[in-house]
């Protein structure tokens, strides 16, 4: 009878046992012991191998995996063992792209590939960027790129007011404004202007990331998303704020920092 009284309390939401520390209250006296822990300084459940101390019995249990675990996927390369198959296979990439350019950090794996690589870096970059290095062959291809430091948006939207830096970003958006939405998803019905747009969306559900950072094997839905990831392997900071000249690796950043002028707050 009283495990019928214990279980009965789930459904009427009944919690008679309180705890005197922070008025929180529970079903069981169980449930308000192992609660009661967590106002105590000392945690006392400790691991025996590392000696790290958890409040809770649950929490031990768990951590103690870790150092249960065997690394029983070996490299068959270097001899490195690793504790998951999806761990030896993201250090595998090192071997598989071993010959790396000196000069962007990009890896290939047959040293005739790199060859072929690097001369794109022989070619002479006569107009360079000011701001950031970044040399360029033609002067119109600076210009474009200089839009990235100053901000600059010549190209607007005629329907909405907003702005673009390129001709093909305002062409791509103003695709948006066109009405009917044609490219449907099977999976979840949501529609879109485009059909690369769709594709884009259908890896959510199918989790293809067929774009796979070389430097250390984390992959991406879309080609934008692996070049924003990238920057913080090169430390290359391309996106500068016109007010103060500071530098960020995120577009997204500097639109925070420049909020701050806006307000009139001293950025640090």
């Amino acid at each position: 009878m009283c495990n019928l009284k214990r279980h009965q309390k789930i459904h009427i939401g009944e919690k008679l046992y309180r705890c005197s520390t922070c008025g929180m209250s529970f079903r069981s006296s169980s449930k308000l012991t192992t609660h009661q822990l967590t106002h105590t300084v000392g945690k006392p459940y400790q691991c025996s191998q590392c000696g790290k101390a958890f409040n809770q019995i649950s929490e031990l249990k768990v951590h103690q995996e870790i150092h249960s675990r065997e690394k029983t996927y070996q490299c068959s390369t270097c001899g490195k063992g690793f504790r998951s198959s999806s761990e030896l296979n993201v250090h595998q990439i090192i071997h598989a792209f071993p010959h790396k350019c000196s000069d962007c950090g990009k890896a290939f794996s047959q040293m005739s590939h790199l060859e072929v690589h690097k001369k794109i870096h022989a070619i002479k970059k006569s107009h360079q960027c000011s701001q950031c290095g970044k040399g360029f062959k033609q002067m119109c291809n600076l210009k474009k790129h200089q839009r990235i430091h100053t901000g600059e948006k010549l190209y607007q939207c005629t329907t909405c007011g907003k702005s673009f830096r390129f001709s093909s970003n305002l062409a791509t958006h103003q695709i948006t404004h066109a009405g009917e939405k044609l490219h449907r998803c099977s999976q979840c019905g949501k529609s879109f202007n485009l059909k690369h747009h769709l594709k884009l969306h259908q890896r959510i559900h199918t989790g293809e990331k067929p774009y796979l950072c070389t430097s250390c094997g984390k992959s991406f839905r879309s080609s934008s998303h692996l070049t924003t990831h990238q920057i913080t392997h090169t430390g290359e900071k391309p996106y500068q704020c016109s007010l103060c000249g500071k530098a960020f690796n995120r577009i997204s950043s500097l639109k925070v920092h420049q909020k701050l002028h806006s307000r009139g707050t001293s950025p640090q």
